[in-house]
């Protein structure tokens, strides 16, 4: 007993924070119930608590809890008192918040939150953006001698000298008294089987692209002919409608400048912005070290992904009112919100819809829109600061992991990345929009066994893929039992053998199932360090930091009424209360709240998170003891974390940014067309 006394002792003074009676990422007893496991760190200076806090541990900027003595009070286990802002202004559009910590399963409230708003700044240039496309340009499918865009043009030999048999046979048919002037061929590059593609031109004669000049398709056949266009060596990536080619141009798309003054709706050189704005919510496990970390940190590396696309998110994400009449006339814009997005590249950006046809078909060929570049911000973010974690916890203490789910508001939209299993839905009214997914090891049972199937060696000697309907026995030794592989959705039979006695990979059901028979989540940052329990396996291969992305239209939405709103919440409020029950909450709590009570109505979305959060928590029978909810049911004793984020204002206020920004714009551009 005095032993066990002295190493508690030990581990309580090691992860004190100097100077403070608050540690980082400590926790009480076994843990989570759901989350439970240990953490053994590979370096022992950290693990010694040699190393200094990169985050001391705070509760969300917003909640102005700025001393320890404030944020040791809001720590109380039996209590358990729901905390939200003090100052609503500090959250936009006076959205809700609410946090309650556990009932004492962890010292800390190991869930943290952030909320950001910005400016993106871009100087955008016509040349930078065509630049930028063309680089995006893949090889057109069935044109194996496709030209790199942006390829060096090399000076040919001289006149005098021979000439590769793949010239045009448009300017052999000439006249033989031309061949002795001098004649230039321009070497465009080389095709995809290192053909060599030329283009010859007189001497007095400038070199033009045939395509980029305008040319009627009943030419002459003594000059380039429509065959000769659409050659399998011709750098097109769209083909023209045969059928409704008569008296109609060819226009190239790599070749066609946005500077072309009959569709360019932009000046050469300007600076332009765009905001945006997130919420995020993050949950804890085995300490609060990345939680807090990552709400230090996550949305600066966002902000960064998206600055190196704000140029391409403003020249293809806004629909300015000129260029919007025109695209309506092509149908053009309902071809991009069928393709969920602004289309950047692959698509008639700039030529006539009567004029062209796609060369590919969107379900098998790369295509690049608005949503798709923001999405993949956010999943190259997320892998980036999984990163950065590896790296800190070789220099700082920074315990455990965290789940991460994260919205965020721009051009119109709300853009939400989950990693793990707090999750986040829509309600309109009774209406629920599901939009993120819970990722456990009950739900990603087939990912990680298949991975165990493909790489054995991460399983030690201690764990099987195999999946049986129970777990066998020493007695089932040489019985049939029905199991299943990885790559199995039914069931079969097998003999049972002694390596099937092995722990499952996933093992338990529900939301009891655990990766190794340790941790119940499959996704976040962290957990680099973790080993399974009572074994040297690491857990971390089967962890990944891969966010599902979701995308909702808010501007677009006709519908939407000051009821409408974004909840975002951690496991500890969705463990007890349903999308629908957190639904009627929120509802039932707005409608107490009159429109006509201008003093009251703006607290009507922190009352709905503080309704959501006593949803779950509900009130302690046995003075911290015995949580039950409304209605006597077991309710959690996990931290909980809730946002209530109102819709209809970010629309307005979005739009109400547009039109400031048209009437700024507009007028120029409109007169340089």
């Amino acid at each position: 007993m005095l032993s066990r006394f002295k190493s508690a002792l030990n581990n309580v003074i090691n992860n004190l924070e100097p100077n403070s009676g608050l540690t980082n990422g400590s926790t009480a007893g076994a843990g989570d119930g759901q989350h439970s496991h240990q953490h053994t760190s590979g370096s022992s200076a950290a693990a010694a608590g040699q190393h200094n806090l990169k985050f001391r541990y705070t509760r969300p900027e917003f909640l102005l809890l700025q001393t320890d003595d404030e944020i040791q009070v809001s720590a109380d286990h039996i209590m358990r008192p729901i905390i939200v802002p003090r100052d609503i202004t500090k959250l936009p559009f006076n959205s809700g918040y609410a946090e309650t910590i556990n009932a004492g399963k962890s010292v800390r409230n190991e869930d943290h939150a952030c909320v950001y708003r910005s400016t993106l700044r871009a100087v955008i240039s016509d040349e930078s953006i065509t630049n930028k496309v063309s680089d995006m340009m893949p090889t057109v499918p069935g044109h194996p001698h496709q030209i790199p865009v942006g390829a060096k043009k090399v000076l040919p030999p001289k006149a005098s000298e021979p000439t590769n048999e793949s010239t045009d046979s448009s300017v052999n048919s000439d006249t033989k008294s031309d061949k002795t002037n001098d004649v230039k061929e321009v070497m465009n590059g080389t095709g995809g089987d290192g053909q060599q593609q030329t283009s010859i031109q007189t001497k007095d004669t400038p070199f033009t692209d045939p395509l980029q000049t305008p040319l009627p398709l009943n030419a002459s056949t003594n000059g380039p002919n429509l065959d000769d266009l659409l050659s399998p060596t011709t750098p097109i990536p769209l083909a023209v409608r045969l059928s409704e080619a008569a008296n109609e141009t060819v226009e190239s798309a790599y070749n066609t400048p946005l500077t072309s003054p009959q569709k360019s709706n932009f000046k050469s050189i300007r600076e332009e912005s765009l905001p945006w704005l997130y919420f995020a919510v993050f949950d804890g496990h085995a300490g609060s070290g990345v939680a807090v970390a990552v709400s230090n940190t996550l949305h600066k590396i966002i902000e960064d992904k998206l600055q190196s696309i704000a140029d391409l998110l403003i020249r293809f994400g806004l629909k300015d009112e000129c260029s919007s009449n025109e695209e309506s006339n092509t149908g053009s814009d309902s071809e991009s919100k069928r393709l969920n997005g602004s289309v950047v590249i692959n698509q008639d950006n700039h030529l006539d819809k009567e004029n062209i046809a796609l060369l590919f078909h969107p379900s098998t060929d790369k295509m690049i829109t608005v949503d798709n570049l923001i999405t993949g911000a956010l999943e190259s973010a997320f892998w980036q600061m999984d990163s950065l974690i590896a790296k800190d916890k070789r220099v700082y203490r920074m315990s455990g992991g965290c789940t991460a789910c994260i919205g965020i508001f721009i051009l119109g939209k709300l853009y939400v990345a989950n990693a793990g299993d707090s999750r986040a839905i829509i309600c309109k009214g009774d209406e629920v929009i599901p939009m993120s997914f819970d990722f456990t090891p009950e739900s990603e049972r087939e990912r990680i066994k298949y991975l165990g199937l493909l790489k054995p060696e991460l399983l030690g000697n201690d764990f099987t893929h195999l999946e049986f309907v129970r777990r066998p026995a020493r007695r089932d030794l040489g019985k049939k039992l029905l199991y299943r592989d990885a790559f199995m959705t039914g069931w079969s039979y097998k003999t049972v053998t002694i390596d099937d006695l092995k722990f499952p990979l996933i093992y338990g059901e529900g939301k009891r199932s655990r990766v190794l028979a340790t941790i119940g989540v499959t996704r976040g940052f962290g957990d680099h360090e973790l080993k399974a329990q009572n074994s040297d396996v690491d857990i971390k291969p089967f962890l990944t930091a891969q966010p599902e992305v979701r995308i909702y239209d808010v501007e677009n939405d006709e519908s939407i009424t000051d009821a409408d709103v974004l909840v975002i919440g951690t496991d500890g409020l969705w463990d007890i209360t349903t999308n629908e029950a957190a639904a009627e909450v929120v509802q039932k709590s707005l409608d107490v709240f009159p429109a006509n009570d201008v003093q009251r109505y703006k607290y009507r979305y922190i009352s709905a998170a503080q309704d959501l959060v006593m949803h779950s928590r509900g009130k302690s029978r046995e003075r911290g003891r015995g949580w039950k909810t409304a209605d006597n049911k077991t309710a959690t004793i996990d931290d909980i974390t809730a946002f209530v984020i109102p819709l209809k204002p970010y629309k307005e206020e979005y739009i109400k940014w547009k039109s400031a920004r048209n009437l700024v714009t507009d007028q120029q551009e409109c007169s340089d067309r």
